[in-house]
């Protein structure tokens, strides 16, 4: 088969040679887009990561395409139903960063809570003294875990294991899994009200989208910390931004809103129009944030491609493996 393989770093190229080496692979390194996709004309198969939007548009310039593999677990840049309309399977990957997630997610919490970008900034500085570097422990706290799926439950043990009581807020309950993992399904309200720690690991959907807004915010309890490793529009920006400087003491992101213009160089008036609240947000003493990367940790791209490998694998023996369920 032709596969066409997006957003591929050069590690991630050489794998996929090794891994399919009975295929045509052609490798861009830039995102599928309009003007990109001319080089996949000719693929039966693409596969993307998160910053490649494949729409109807997108699709109607693939005639041949069979197979679209995202390199990733969410799939919200994905048009499913036009993909479903076209004929088109649509593979993830279920599977591969529970504990690298919510890892990440914890290590965003500690430094939040142990004040290390402040240390960091003070010692180069060659300012050694404790003052205003005083944290707070995490025994004893109450974590919320906003999507109770594979890596929050997967935080929920975390947090266990800090000694910390667990509250979880999922549409889907499963109390085999909460007496297992000790945790307490509650309400998104009761979530919000109670917990000191929230962390987000619900997937990006219509459904969750701005699911914390400026409408549900002010019900956060005085003095939380909020982590999102999810996806960035869970969050409505300026609702975040308001409440880091009311009821919220901090933030943790390894996401935001229209985090892809970020990467951008030069920017349209209307991007700069949504990336403005977002850098105002960013700038904020209390908030710390990564670039995306809660899940690169090399066991986790082994995973990732894998995976990717398996269901391409089983696509051209007519088996599918790894299609999304909505």
């Amino acid at each position: 088969m032709n596969l066409a393989f997006f957003e591929a770093q050069d590690y991630e190229q050489a794998y996929l040679r090794r891994a399919l080496p009975t295929h045509r692979l052609t490798f861009v390194s830039g995102r599928l887009t309009p003007g990109t996709a001319s080089a996949a004309k000719a693929a039966d198969v693409i596969s993307v990561f998160i910053y490649s939007k494949v729409d109807a548009t997108v699709l109607k310039t693939l005639p041949k395409l069979k197979l679209i593999t995202t390199r990733s677990t969410g799939f919200d840049h994905v048009d499913i139903a036009a993909s479903r309309q076209r004929g088109i399977t649509v593979c993830n990957v279920p599977f591969y960063g529970e504990n690298t997630v919510a890892e990440h997610a914890f290590a965003l919490l500690l430094a939040l809570a142990r004040r290390l970008p402040q240390a960091w900034r003070k010692t180069e500085k060659n300012d050694f003294s404790i003052a205003g570097l005083k944290g707070f422990d995490l025994a004893g706290r109450t974590l919320g875990v906003i999507g109770g799926g594979h890596i929050g439950i997967q935080a929920a043990k975390v947090g266990n294991g800090f000694g910390m009581r667990v509250l979880v807020f999922d549409p889907h309950r499963k109390p085999a899994l909460a007496k297992k993992f000790r945790f307490r399904y509650v309400t998104l309200d009761q979530l919000l009200r109670q917990s000191d720690v929230l962390s987000l690991h619900a997937p990006y959907n219509r459904q969750t989208h701005h699911l914390i807004n400026k409408k549900n915010i002010a019900r956060i309890k005085k003095g939380a910390v909020l982590i999102n490793t999810a996806r960035g529009g869970i969050v409505e920006t300026a609702a975040l931004t308001l409440a880091l400087g009311r009821n919220l003491s901090a933030a943790g992101l390894d996401v935001v809103e229209h985090e892809e213009l970020l990467q951008k160089k030069s920017l349209t008036a209307s991007e700069q129009t949504k990336v403005r609240p977002i850098k105002k947000l960013l700038a904020k003493d209390n908030v710390l944030f990564t670039p995306h990367i809660a899940f690169y940790t090399q066991e986790a791209l082994e995973r990732i491609l894998a995976t990717t490998v398996e269901s391409i694998d089983a696509f051209s023996k007519h088996k599918l493996k790894n299609t999304v369920t909505r």
